[in-house]
């Protein structure tokens, strides 16, 4: 069994950065479990949410940003939809991961890695370029031979176009992605 010695592992600006970031009150949680019991993937996470609020409130920072359980979230809303005081703990979830990935938490490399590769092919299309985009998280995981069967079955329906799509306004979504780097670099 694992003890947290919470005197000594408590870090308050891991309690406030979480609040500032994600808009939400961490001590309004009394952890009534509703958030994990509406949780569809729950049974894939090493830690249910509602004990990743628990740890977050303790100001666990090491065991939450450390978890899988954070790159694993679907982001269905149902944990928030459930809450019966409110909180938006979808939302938290969303701020954790991105805190894992700026503090090098990468727990879920896979994840990642399409997120970075889905985010990458965004920001240099202006859309999600579908062959681009497994072309590139295939080079950032290796896994060359994986799905390649579906390859000819997309081709021939139309799902993977050669080309980006025509994007309006690619500038703006380039601002996005700028607006963004500015406001959360370290």
């Amino acid at each position: 069994m694992h003890v947290i010695n919470l005197s000594k592992t408590r870090d308050q600006d891991f309690i406030n950065r979480v609040e500032r970031e994600s808009g939400q009150n961490l001590s309004l949680c009394y952890q009534c479990g509703n958030c994990t019991a509406g949780c569809p993937v729950t049974f894939v996470y090493d830690i249910p949410v509602h004990q990743i609020m628990r740890l977050c409130q303790a100001g666990q920072k090491e065991a939450v940003l450390g978890c899988h359980s954070l790159w694993l979230c679907a982001s269905c809303q149902s944990c928030t939809t459930r809450c019966p005081n409110s909180i938006d703990v979808a939302h938290i979830m969303d701020t954790l991961r991105h805190m894992a990935r700026r503090d090098g938490y990468a727990t879920e490399y896979g994840v990642k890695s399409f997120t970075d590769s889905f985010l990458e092919s965004v920001e240099r299309h202006g859309r999600a370029f579908e062959l681009g985009l497994m072309m590139l998280y295939t080079m950032k995981t290796g896994k060359f031979w994986t799905d390649v069967d579906l390859a000819p079955a997309m081709l021939t329906k139309g799902k993977l176009g050669f080309k980006p799509h025509p994007v309006q306004n690619k500038e703006a979504i380039s601002k996005i992605f700028k607006r963004f780097r500015e406001e959360f670099a370290q």
